[in-house]
Formats: structure tokens, C-alpha cells, sequence
């Protein structure tokens, strides 16, 4: 989920945490414990420092590590144990139970939207992505804010987040039945599909679909249950190739590589070097492929320069590449 959701999810469980005798009747460990749901809400994405340093190393990281196993427990263990430094008179078992949850909370809804994390590392380094709630959810943050409004307002704080998260559970249950229905559209509409990749939007009824099949790769959307082919592109296999090979080198390819599943590629000549280009069909938007990777090489098949990430015009792209250079 995107900042704003993690932090009032994390308010929210401190809210929640009321429900805990001893956090209920000691406002010290409650202060403490607040501060280690919204903190630990907020501490797996500290990997988004990675931006600063490059696109690569982020699509690269970005949910990896910081959201494995290990961090799941790491991370309630250094907030805590920090906080109870700072508040020694907090009680430290609630204050850490409490803290692991929000951190647990954090992961476990990240899965859930199309880009996923790496939430079984080190067991496994595959990417978990149900695909079913878009990064930023109106209702998921709206109904965590109407919750907060109406705490100011006096309500109590346990039972009114206890109701808020039933709610959440609903909701989430028929995201997937949703999620069901768009798929066996699909599956009408283009019988031949192998896989079937969903990307939810902020519109409940609407979904981005990037459909593999034997032949064809097709770009969909589905709005209330009707789909409609935007693109088709043939399904074209790598070619063993000494340029494409050069461009497998360099690492904003490669991180592009690592990360997306469906994509389609293109290579040219002109008159200085050569262009790769790879393209990922999943995040099509106003008629454009703005999730790209692209690598310059000479004619000697060094590499001029490159850039992976989020473009949506040529001319920024072309800037970008200059920038680099």
C-alpha cells in the first residue's frame, strides 16, 4: 500500500490495541505502543531510500528484503527495543506484540496489490502478488480515516477499529470475487489465454489486463465485468543475438528484467548505436507503455547509456538518456 495508507493503518492499530487490558490501563505503555504501530507501519518501506541511489537498484529491492521473513521479525525487535530505551517504565512484551503486528500488517497487504513483495524470502525469492487491491485504496484509506474522525469524536477507539477491520475483511473477500469474475470474462473473450495478469485501479470495477497466450500477447481492460482488447502484439521469443546479449549486461535492463513477467521488445539501428527496448505490457495508460527499459549501445556493442522506470512521453524518455549520458 502506498505511505498514507501504512500510517493511519498504523494509528488505526493503536487505536485498536485499547482492546489490551494492560495497554488500556497504563497510558505510558499506550504512548509507547502507538509510536511502535505507526513506526512499525511505516519501517519495512525504508528500502524506498533506494530511489536516491537509482531506478535499477530499486525495482531490484524495492519489497525485497526489508519485507522477508527475517525483517518480519527484525524490525519489531529494533522499534521496540529502541522505544522501550526511550520509555523504560512501557511494558515491553505488549509493546513488542503490538509492534509486531503492525509490522506483520504491513507485509501481509502488500501482497495483495499487483506489484507484490518478496514476503517468503529466503525460502523463496519469488514475488507474491494476488493482484486484487490497488496500491492506494480509496475505500481501505477512506474508511481508515472516517475511523480516526470518529475517535476525535469520543467513540472508543477498540471496538470502533475491531468493526472497521470486519469491514476490511468483507471487503478484501470480494475484491477476490471480483478479481474471479474479470478472469472468467477473459477467459471467454480470449479462450486461448495462458495467464491472465490483473492490475486493479483506483475504480473498484475497473482492471488493467495483460493476457499470454500461445501466439499473442493482448492488452484488455475490464470495466464492471465487460472487457475490451485495446493491443495485440504476436509473441515474439528473444532471438539469440550478440546485441541483445551486450544489452543483458546492464543493470537497468536487467532490474527490468527481474521485475516484470509480460513485456514485449523491439530493437533498432541508427546511424550512432543501436536501442533495446523493452516494454511492459501491464500498466498501459491513455494509449502509452510507460514502464520501460531502455539501453544504448555502440557499434561495437558497448553500452552507451540506459534507464528502467516509469516514463510517459518520448521526449522525457530521450531526456532522461541524455541525462544519463
Amino acid at each position: 500500500m502506498d505511505t498514507g495508507t501504512h500510517f493511519v493503518m498504523g494509528i488505526a492499530l493503536g487505536g485498536l490495541a485499547t482492546l489490551d487490558p494492560v495497554i488500556a490501563q497504563d497510558p505510558i505503555t499506550f504512548s509507547a505502543v502507538m509510536a511502535g504501530t505507526v513506526l512499525g507501519s511505516q519501517a519495512p518501506d525504508i528500502d524506498t531510500v533506494l530511489k536516491l541511489k537509482n531506478n535499477a537498484v530499486y525495482i531490484r529491492n524495492h519489497r525485497g528484503i526489508t519485507h522477508s521473513i527475517p525483517a518480519v521479525f527484525l524490525w519489531p525487535l529494533l522499534i521496540s527495543g529502541t522505544l522501550f530505551l526511550i520509555i523504560p517504565e512501557a511494558n515491553y512484551l505488549h509493546l513488542w506484540l503490538w509492534t509486531f503486528l503492525a509490522v506483520f500488517l504491513h507485509v501481509f497487504v502488500d501482497i495483495f496489490n499487483a506489484y507484490g513483495t518478496q514476503a517468503l524470502r529466503p525460502i523463496s525469492s519469488n514475488w507474491v502478488a494476488l493482484g486484487v487491491i490497488n496500491t492506494f485504496d480509496p475505500f481501505i484509506f477512506g474508511i481508515h480515516v472516517g475511523g480516526l474522525i470518529l475517535w476525535g469524536y469520543g467513540f472508543s477507539p477498540g471496538y470502533l477499529f475491531l468493526t472497521m477491520y470486519a469491514i476490511l475483511v468483507l471487503y478484501y473477500l470480494a475484491r477476490f470475487r471480483e478479481r474471479a469474475f474479470v478472469k472468467r470474462a477473459v477467459r471467454q473473450q480470449i479462450p486461448g489465454a495462458r495467464k491472465i495478469l490483473l492490475s486493479p485501479t483506483m475504480s473498484y470495477h475497473r482492471w488493467r489486463i495483460a493476457v499470454i497466450a500461445e501466439k499473442h500477447y493482448y492488452v484488455a481492460r475490464a470495466d464492471r465485468g465487460y472487457v475490451t482488447i485495446l493491443d495485440t502484439f504476436n509473441r515474439i521469443p528473444l532471438p539469440e543475438s550478440e546485441i541483445l546479449e551486450a544489452a543483458k549486461h546492464d543493470i537497468n535492463l536487467a532490474a527490468f528484467l527481474s521485475f516484470s513477467p509480460v513485456y514485449r521488445w523491439e530493437i533498432e539501428h541508427n546511424e550512432d548505436y543501436y536501442e533495446v527496448r523493452f516494454i511492459d505490457l501491464r500498466y498501459r495508460s491513455n494509449g502509452y507503455y510507460p514502464f520501460v527499459a531502455v539501453v544504448h549501445l555502440d557499434d561495437d556493442l558497448n553500452i552507451l547509456n540506459s534507464f528502467t522506470g516509469w516514463i510517459f512521453s518520448e521526449a522525457k524518455l530521450k531526456k532522461k538518456l541524455n541525462i544519463i549520458l
